[in-house]
C-alpha cells in the first residue's frame, strides 16, 4: 500500500469474517480493496472477496490510521466486528462453555474448512491453508476444540497449545497420555503432521505438530 486506507475501507476490513477473511460490501468498495492489495476476488462462483495476507495484517494492527473520507463517501452498511473469535489454547481463566460456545466453535471450524476449499485449486479441505500457517497456535487449538477436546483451565488437566522455536510447529501438552494421543490423532486428521516427544529434563510427553503441505 502507498497510503493508509480510508475510514470506510478500514471498517470493511475490520468487519471481515475473523476466520475466513470473507468480505462484504459494494462492488466499488471491494474493488478498491483489491486495488490496494488488501483483498482478492475468488475465481470460482460465487466469486466472493477475501482478505489477502496484507489485509489480515491490517485487521490485526488497530494502530494504523485511516485517511479522511471524501465528502459524501458512502457509509459501510456492515457493522464492525465486535470481537475476534479465539479458539481455546488452554490455560484461560474461566473459559466459556455451553451451547453458545459450541455453536461458535462449530461455525469457526466450518468457516476454516471453507477457506481451505476456496484457496485450493482443487477445492480440497484436507490440508491446512495459508491462514493456518500464519496462525499456528489458533489453528491447532481450533481443530482440537472443534473435535470436542477439553482445553486446560487456569489449573488442572486439558490440552495446552503453545508456540515453539521451530518454524511452523506448535507443542500440544496434555497430562493424560490417552488424551494426548487423541489430540495427536485429531490434528493428523485435520491435516497436521504430528510426532510425540519427551522433554529431557522433566520426562513429560508432548506432541509436536506442523501443518502438512502435501
Amino acid at each position: 500500500m502507498t497510503r493508509p486506507p480510508t475510514a470506510a475501507q478500514r471498517r470493511l476490513v475490520d468487519a471481515a469474517d475473523p476466520v475466513t477473511g470473507r468480505l462484504k460490501g459494494t462492488e466499488a468498495q471491494l474493488a478498491a480493496l483489491v486495488r490496494r492489495g488488501l483483498a482478492f476476488r475468488h475465481p470460482r462462483p460465487p466469486r466472493d472477496h477475501f482478505l489477502t495476507p496484507a489485509g489480515h495484517r491490517l485487521r490485526e494492527a488497530p494502530g494504523i490510521p485511516a485517511t479522511p473520507e471524501p465528502a459524501g463517501a458512502a457509509e459501510v452498511s456492515a457493522p464492525a466486528a465486535s470481537g475476534v473469535f479465539a479458539a481455546r489454547i488452554g490455560g484461560e481463566e474461566g473459559p466459556e462453555t455451553g451451547p453458545a460456545r459450541l455453536r461458535e466453535v462449530h461455525s469457526a471450524w466450518q468457516g476454516l474448512l471453507e477457506l481451505r476449499r476456496m484457496t485450493r485449486p482443487d477445492g480440497a479441505t484436507d490440508l491446512p491453508c495459508a491462514w493456518e500457517r500464519t496462525h499456528l497456535v489458533q489453528a491447532a487449538a481450533l481443530a482440537l476444540e472443534a473435535a470436542g477436546h477439553r482445553p486446560a483451565g487456569a489449573e488442572g488437566g486439558g490440552y495446552r497449545v503453545r508456540a515453539t522455536p521451530q518454524p511452523e510447529a506448535v507443542a500440544v501438552r496434555e497430562p493424560d497420555p490417552e488424551a494426548l494421543r487423541a489430540c495427536a490423532a485429531t490434528l493428523e486428521k485435520a491435516g497436521w503432521q504430528v510426532g510425540e516427544h519427551t522433554e529431557p529434563r522433566t520426562g513429560t510427553r508432548y506432541a509436536l505438530a506442523s501443518p502438512r503441505r502435501a
